[in-house]
């Protein structure tokens, strides 16, 4: 088995097709995402990036393609779901925090359920990540005790709590309020900065220009034009991509 530190990429998508019945919402897509990469995937709503996210955490199951993490065919029916899922940390624009749990509870519980890491262990590591992302004060706090960018915060806690290989984001800053929005965004810019390998949908153009080393931009389930963050969403090659961004950027 390859791996990333052999330089292969660390996710490898290759023709990958998904529908719902009659609707085709990936129509036979090629991505490699390699260690320490960010690659943003832009997109009007229904182009498919949050359905690719989902077949990469094999939370839907592909109609055709392949999809390697770390050089494994995770698409393999024989692949253990859970065990390659504990690889990967995917943050939903909907928190799904468990309200009746505490903030410390929500973070440590994966490493508990999961990875069978005992609970002073497990509750250790999930205050040092809240430790992390500035929220060790709201360790005894229920989710709704807090505001849409603290509970977001403790979702990312959440996902990299166990040191994740890839880090899956959907839509993230979708749900929150715009005075909330830069709290989440400046996170995931020092998680950048310290080497974490992302995938990420999002709609704030300006964030994946600064961040991203990559844009893909997928148009009815096709990612129509790929390339350098600063090329892409400043002189995109594509009339689709064009026309998406005049729609989406501040005149």
């Amino acid at each position: 088995m390859t791996s990333a530190d052999d330089g292969a990429p660390l996710l490898r998508v290759r023709g990958v097709r998904k529908a719902f019945g009659d609707n085709v919402v990936l129509d036979g897509i090629d991505l490699d995402v390699r260690a320490h990469q960010v690659i943003a995937l832009i997109g009007a709503s229904g182009s498919g990036k949050s359905t690719l996210l989902r077949t990469i955490n094999l939370l839907e199951e592909v109609d055709d393609g392949d999809i390697w993490l770390d050089g494994q065919d995770i698409c393999d029916p024989r692949v253990d779901a859970n065990a390659v899922r504990a690889r990967m940390g995917m943050v939903f624009q909907s928190y799904n925090l468990f309200g009746h749990l505490r903030v410390l509870e929500n973070v440590a519980l994966a490493q508990r359920l999961v990875h069978k890491v005992a609970r002073p262990e497990a509750e250790a590591k999930a205050l040092a990540m809240l430790e992390r992302v500035g929220l060790a004060d709201k360790a005894r706090s229920f989710p709704d005790e807090l505001s849409g960018g603290q509970q977001q915060r403790v979702a990312i806690a959440r996902a990299l709590v166990s040191s994740p290989r890839l880090l899956l984001l959907d839509e993230v800053t979708s749900a929150l309020d715009p005075e909330l929005v830069g709290e989440v965004l400046d996170l995931l810019t020092e998680l950048r900065g310290e080497g974490f390998t992302m995938l990420i949908a999002t709609h704030e153009m300006a964030f994946a220009r600064d961040v991203a080393d990559e844009v893909c931009f997928l148009h009815h389930g096709r990612i129509h034009e790929q390339g350098p963050a600063a090329q892409v969403l400043t002189e995109p090659r594509e009339a689709r991509t064009r026309e998406f961004l005049r729609r989406m950027l501040p005149r």
